[in-house]
């Protein structure tokens, strides 16, 4: 029997339970009698990995926030998109291919079940898709329900507009520090009648003093504009912006300092966006840009950040529909564990 993309439960509480909040999407879903078991166990090797019903590297599903250290989430959403659409299924899709995500790092040897509690939070339970502001606060509203017990999170787009109700949650009560990764600043204003564009959110999350800018890196950014009002602003603010080549003449290592000297302790947010990635590696994309990082160089750059207080982190603009044998929603797949492993790593400093 084919396995469901997206655990089970959850895609029943949508459909039967007719879920309109999001803490009755988490305690609804998950008590089915379908459910996997939310016991917090992790043991790849008790079987294959095909079977199941698929959640966030075969991670449990959980009942209420309390249940966990770390929360993966999804948010299936791509109404604020300006070309391509189709990571509202990023997602699905990357649940499917995070079964290939085994426990210890290669590197690090960190391995995050063993560290902290980790569960599948399931999807952002949308009331409104067809207007971004409506949908952005579903997001918030949801993600509040993790953040408000001190649960970091980690989550799967989506287009890049939901990481500003990400942010919303997080920064709140004291602006956060941001690594950025992408082909793109995200710092333009309005377009076509919209400020909530995936263009925007990091020029909205400074107006909104949620991200510290002179404590923000944009990293691998690149590609011919229109305008140059995204490069203009973020320098203007006091952001930190690496083009690609930039990258290309300093190196990863050194990249791996500058952030590190910028970011230093403080609570930091990871965004990473997957067309930071060269197309020949993940075509399946929204805004593809050729010259990009390999996946080689982006997981180098991204374990050269282990040890950072890293409080929440996301991959998004895995648009399934235009991908390529599903290499892309691998490539999402992969970035989560090596994000997954960086908040293990800072939820155990900080829990010491």
């Amino acid at each position: 029997m084919i396995q469901p993309s997206l655990p089970l439960p959850i895609r029943l509480c949508n459909i039967s339970f007719g879920v309109t909040h999001p803490s009755d999407h988490i305690n609804n879903c998950l008590d089915n009698p379908l459910k996997k078991s939310s016991q917090h166990q992790h043991d790849p090797m008790s079987s294959p990995r095909y079977m199941d019903l698929a959640t966030f590297m075969r991670a449990p599903q959980i009942k209420s926030p309390s249940d966990c250290d770390i929360a993966m989430v999804g948010i299936p959403y791509d109404g604020a998109v300006t070309n391509r659409p189709g990571a509202r299924h990023g997602p699905r899709e990357i649940r499917n291919s995070s079964s290939m995500m085994r426990s210890i790092h290669p590197v690090t040897r960190t391995d995050p079940y063993q560290q902290c509690r980790i569960g599948d939070g399931g999807d952002v339970p949308f009331t409104n898709v067809y207007e971004v502001e409506k949908a952005h606060k579903d997001i918030e509203d949801f993600i509040n329900l993790f953040t408000s017990s001190g649960v970091p999170i980690l989550a799967a787009g989506g287009d890049h507009s939901v990481t500003l109700p990400i942010l919303r949650s997080l920064g709140k009560d004291e602006p956060l520090s941001l690594i950025h990764i992408d082909a793109h600043t995200d710092t333009w204003d309005d377009f076509l009648g919209t400020d909530y564009s995936h263009g925007a959110p990091f020029r909205r999350a400074v107006e909104e003093g949620l991200i510290d800018p002179y404590q923000t890196i944009q990293i691998g950014i690149r590609g011919a504009q229109n305008a140059s009002v995204g490069w203009d602003y973020s320098k203007s603010v006091g952001m930190h912006v690496v083009f690609m080549e930039d990258v290309v003449e300093m190196g990863i290592p050194a990249v791996i300092q500058k952030t590190r000297e910028i970011i230093g302790s403080t609570r930091t947010y990871l965004s990473f966006d997957i067309d930071s990635i060269d197309p020949a590696f993940a075509p399946g994309t929204g805004t593809p840009e050729v010259g990009g990082f390999t996946t080689r160089e982006a997981l180098s750059m991204i374990r050269g950040f282990n040890g950072l207080n890293l409080v929440g982190a996301d991959v998004v603009e895995v648009s399934p529909p235009w991908d390529t044998n599903g290499m892309t929603a691998l490539v999402g797949a992969s970035m989560m564990y090596e994000l997954l492993c960086l908040l293990a790593t800072a939820h155990t400093v900080r829990s010491n």
